[in-house]
């Protein structure tokens, strides 16, 4: 959602119908996680502890959307996203997914970004944040792309230039370079400057 949009309760998506995956190794945050999208109305939610249960899931089973801790043991969040974007196949490649982390550092941001995710939100969560982060992912109109390096929504304008209210933040699209946290943590609004698709020179 744009910063100049206000959510307000008459503002109303129905997800009702969705099957959302859950995936956190804390099994308290889980839970938690699971009552606040409860809470959204979702009646079907699958919670998993790791990766690997996530991916027994994601094959089994068409999903809606996936929220994703980022620091899982073994595989991580980012890892899987990269899986699931490039290994799990259609229709749940291409499913929205949300990073959550309580590390929010431009790195890590970047890295999610990066992975494919469609957003990040930083811990701890609040429903508020989280729903404003899936209703501006559900009027998201950016194309998904397919490359080498990357597989995920498309991060960058061409002619059309960044959303009314927003300004360009990239020169260019190279993948960060990811190393010991030297940053503190960014705020919920500088994430989402981050991952609102940015302006290139072609």
């Amino acid at each position: 959602m744009l910063e100049s949009e206000k959510f307000t309760p008459a503002a109303r998506i129905n997800l009702e119908r969705l099957t959302v995956l859950l995936i956190d190794d804390n099994q308290q945050a889980l839970d938690m996680l699971a009552q606040v999208v409860s809470g959204f109305g979702v009646r079907q939610i699958i919670k998993c502890e790791n990766a690997d249960m996530a991916r027994q899931v994601v094959s089994k089973h068409p999903l809606d959307m996936a929220i994703v801790d980022a620091h899982l043991a073994g595989q991580g969040g980012y890892q899987f996203i990269e899986w699931l974007r490039r290994e799990a196949g259609p229709p749940n490649a291409y499913i929205p997914a949300i990073i959550v982390t309580g590390h929010s550092r431009r790195a890590e941001v970047l890295r999610a970004r990066d992975c494919g995710a469609n957003f990040l939100v930083a811990k701890p969560i609040t429903p508020k944040v989280l729903l404003d982060r899936i209703f501006w992912i559900a009027k998201d109109e950016r194309i998904f792309i397919e490359t080498a390096t990357y597989v995920g929504p498309d991060r960058r304008f061409k002619r059309e230039g960044p959303p009314p209210g927003t300004k360009g933040r990239r020169a260019d699209d190279r993948p960060p370079t990811i190393g010991e946290a030297s940053t503190p943590n960014l705020s919920q609004d500088q994430i989402n400057d981050m991952f609102k698709p940015s302006k290139v020179k072609i």
